[in-house]
């Protein structure tokens, strides 16, 4: 289930498309990051749990619609929806630097696990998603402009 949206930068939302005061935009992104030295701590329920809880915490509070979450143990899989604004390299740090803060704080033991103070890889996966729209029809799109209503140049003509 979708995050529910914060009305304070959506006014609706409708079908896939969140429309704020300036833009209408339909944004997604599938993200996937792994545990610093792939360690496998995501398989503790505990741990898995609390890392869910804080990642639908910062979408609510920082107005990212996550549609899908998952783990693999040493790695996470987030399918979200961003606004314009928001880079996908910031988004990642956003959740990044929150979720290894809290779990620090939450579970004491995991700086000893994890030698230090990283719970993440320093890289990242990141791919946009469209639902149906695909890169060809895009180009076909872009491709037409102009000729589907038979638009004339209304540049100056001198000679």
């Amino acid at each position: 289930m979708p995050a529910k949206l914060a009305s304070i930068r959506y006014n609706k939302r409708v079908g896939n498309l969140l429309h704020a005061s300036h833009s209408v935009h339909e944004l997604k992104y599938h993200l996937v990051w792994s545990m610093k030295y792939r360690r496998n701590l995501l398989f503790n329920k505990d741990y898995q749990k609390k890392v869910k809880e804080l990642i639908f915490e910062i979408a609510e509070r920082y107005w990212f619609v996550i549609h899908k979450l998952g783990t693999d143990g040493d790695h996470i899989h987030i399918f979200l929806q961003g606004a314009p604004d928001d880079s996908v390299s910031r988004i990642v740090q956003t959740i990044k630097s929150i979720t290894t803060r809290e779990m620090f704080k939450t579970f004491s033991e995991l700086k000893r696990l994890m030698w230090g103070a990283k719970l993440w890889e320093q890289g990242f996966f990141a791919r946009s998603v469209g639902d149906e729209t695909t890169s060809e029809m895009i180009k076909r799109y872009i491709e037409k402009q102009g000729q589907q209503r038979n638009v004339k140049s209304n540049q100056l003509t001198f000679f």
